[in-house]
């Protein structure tokens, strides 16, 4: 696979298992029914774990813009493939939600709810307190790149392999997810990645769904730029601390 088809279908598996726990969980009639937070949040971290193994020989495995941001903030990856990076996981998203409507589309339409619909394709607060949305989104992707950099020590040993989520290996990567999920996901549902939320949104808003409301398109923003922010925060903190050290 080339790094664009690899980035697209990787966060295309990982937003099909990612959404379908979700939906599985909080949707009407289902086997998973109620199966409570441990299980969306164990079903997040396998989703990562499928979309790493899948795409980490090939790209990375970023799978996420606000990887792709971070590790280029950081040096260790071009800033001239962050836009095609961040098109395949954008299109990988609306792709992975799309499926996971189509295999729970008439559990979509016995529920009656219209937030519990839209909480299958994304985030939102339990408590809306702009400010502290924010900041949660932040803090919780600045552990995930923070961590990342310090698991990868972010070196780039071989010139032909490239950096990112996928060098770590897709288990560690699983439970640094489903860690931040855990203890870090109960205010505004852990995004952590702004292709996760824009793109399953984008296709809320457009598929053919009974009782649906809106996509709260207000708060859409936040899923988006507290993830950018908490890899910026990450990515010079990485580069301070290499920087203290030399000195």
């Amino acid at each position: 696979m080339s790094p664009f088809t690899a980035e697209l279908i990787g966060t295309m598996f990982l937003i099909l298992l990612g959404a379908g726990v979700v939906a599985n969980v909080i949707l009407k009639g289902t086997k998973g029914n109620a199966g409570g937070w441990m299980v969306i949040t164990t079903g997040w971290a396998l989703a990562v774990f499928v979309g790493v193994v899948i795409a980490g020989p090939y790209s990375g495995a970023h799978l996420n813009p606000a990887v792709s941001i971070g590790l280029a903030i950081a040096g260790k990856f071009q800033w001239s493939e962050v836009p095609m990076y961040i098109l395949a996981q954008l299109v990988g998203a609306m792709l992975g939600a799309f499926l996971a409507w189509c295999i729970y589309r008439d559990h979509f339409n016995e529920t009656t709810d219209p937030d519990t619909q839209l909480a299958v394709f994304s985030t939102g607060p339990a408590i809306r307190n702009t400010t502290f949305n924010v900041l949660s989104e932040v803090i919780g992707t600045f552990v995930l790149l923070f961590v990342v950099f310090y698991f990868t020590e972010a070196e780039i040993k071989n010139p032909q392999s490239p950096i990112g989520l996928g060098s770590l290996g897709a288990i560690p990567v699983a439970f640094l997810v489903w860690a931040i999920g855990l203890s870090l996901g109960g205010t505004t549902g852990y995004a952590i990645n702004p292709a996760r939320d824009l793109g399953p949104r984008i296709m809320h808003s457009i598929l053919p769904i009974k009782h649906k409301g809106s996509s709260n398109w207000k708060y859409a923003w936040i899923p988006i730029i507290g993830p950018i922010i908490g890899a910026g925060i990450a990515a010079l903190l990485y580069l301070l601390l290499n920087y203290l050290k030399t000195q």
